[in-house]
């Protein structure tokens, strides 16, 4: 966790959503450390400061603990993304997401971008269990990767092994199809009065991904900062605009009040 003390002011927030133990933690060590590793259950919740080019993004990881679930919408509070995430593996985390976690998101921007994220998806796909990204990176290949200017999305994966073992030896049947993460995505716009017509398509908004091995999670969260970048220049926009002052009569006086900036 960045030190607060020395921490840019972030341009813009992006929240992760979702049930304990769908690797929401991994999957944002995955991205801004590019490496996997063990996590313990997020208490309450942490963010990241991520630079991306010349903005600051803040990437804020929730707890999915009941105990915690009041503060979700707090930590959404003037979000512009929200990654909804759940484990292809197990299709009640899905279900969380409607029953429990989508209404934490009315306190996020209106022009709020909402993303589906399945991960695990390692222990169900086979081109999902080819390393993406190396656990081993030199400090300075690790500047280089969170400097870049442009964001880059992964090149296709090489043809996948013809076994569907996983990393860990174990292979988990998929309980959540694409389909079913689509159609959430679609009541997701419809509970929120958006029109699916003029709204972000589902099939680039639903995301399979894998924290152990890096699958798609560049795709991720670059596809979401492009997203955003428009967000970040209005903000911008309006912090630099002069604010503008009605100067009125004052009451009683029949004297105009002279403004002052001391």
């Amino acid at each position: 966790m960045p030190d607060v003390s020395k921490m840019k002011k972030p341009d813009v927030k992006v929240v992760l959503l979702g049930d304990m133990h769908v690797g929401k933690t991994s999957l944002l060590h995955r991205y801004t450390e590019r490496k996997f590793k063990d996590t313990t259950s997020t208490v309450g919740g942490a963010f990241f400061l991520k630079q991306w080019g010349p903005y600051n993004i803040s990437i804020w990881d929730t707890a999915g603990r009941e105990q915690f679930h009041g503060l979700g919408s707090m930590y959404c509070r003037g979000a512009a993304a929200v990654i909804l995430t759940y484990d292809v593996t197990n299709w009640q985390s899905l279900s969380e997401l409607e029953e429990r976690f989508l209404s934490l998101t009315d306190t996020a921007n209106h022009d709020c971008i909402y993303a589906i994220v399945g991960n695990k998806a390692d222990l169900t796909d086979p081109k999902a269990q080819l390393s993406q990204n190396s656990d081993s990176f030199s400090e300075d290949q690790t500047e280089i990767v969170e400097d870049r200017t442009e964001p880059q999305v992964l090149s296709a994966c090489p043809t996948p092994p013809a076994s569907p073992t996983s990393l860990s030896g174990v292979v988990l049947r998929k309980q959540v199809t694409r389909e079913e993460a689509m159609a959430l995505y679609g009541r997701i716009l419809r509970y929120k009065g958006l029109d699916e017509k003029s709204s972000l398509p589902a099939d680039k908004m639903c995301f399979e991904t894998s924290a152990k091995t890096g699958y798609n999670v560049d795709a991720l969260f670059e596809t979401l900062f492009d997203l955003v970048l428009p967000s970040i220049l209005r903000k911008r926009h309006e912090n630099h605009e002069s604010p503008t002052v009605d100067l009125e009569d004052c009451r009683g006086s029949g004297k105009r009040v002279r403004s002052s900036c001391c």
